[in-house]
């Protein structure tokens, strides 16, 4: 059984870019919730080169054992209303990687991060209602379901429901 606790977030390498082009780029790999239709070959390479961190978002690898590439996070800026950003997050991980409690770990991980490194006050994360796997991960990583979305998300050529997930930092800092 793999350690959990042994993952950890790190910036993305150049030595990462076949692993992560792989993880978006490839039908099976990104799986039945990932793929989201083929995009302009290179343009996570370009993207690396101009920088993954910037104040509007950025994207992590999720390192497991002796730094392998299990996955990634990311995360951008929404606003809530003119002068209310938030973080919205997602999590990736390898075919391979899943169902071994790594996103949970991730998302755990991410969220305090960006509390501790940022002032926002809400990260939020959305996954489509099939998902049950990504929402037992968000449970178990802090978040609170706040409700369905309904026809939010267009993928494999259907609108599909999104349930929406938030974590203030009121709620993480309390159990600190």
């Amino acid at each position: 059984m793999p350690n959990h606790d042994h993952i950890r977030l790190r910036p993305v390498t150049e030595k990462d870019l076949d692993q992560l082009e792989r993880l978006h780029d490839d039908p099976e790999e990104a799986g039945d919730h990932g793929f989201f239709g083929y995009r302009n070959p290179g343009r996570l390479r370009r993207q690396w080169a101009d920088g993954f961190l910037s104040a509007q978002g950025g994207r992590l690898v999720i390192a497991g054992d002796d730094d392998r590439f299990v996955g990634e996070v990311q995360w951008h800026e929404v606003l809530q209303g003119p002068a209310s950003p938030c973080w919205n997050i997602g999590v990736s991980l390898l075919t391979a990687e899943r169902g071994k409690g790594y996103g949970k770990q991730a998302q755990r991980q991410l969220a305090a991060y960006l509390f501790a490194h940022t002032k926002v006050n809400r990260i939020e994360a959305s996954t489509e209602l099939e998902n049950v796997a990504e929402q037992r991960a968000l449970e178990g990583a802090g978040f609170t379901r706040e409700g369905v979305l309904r026809g939010a998300c267009f993928r494999a050529g259907v609108w599909r429901d999104m349930v929406m997930y938030s974590v203030l930092r009121a709620d993480v800092t309390s159990k600190a």
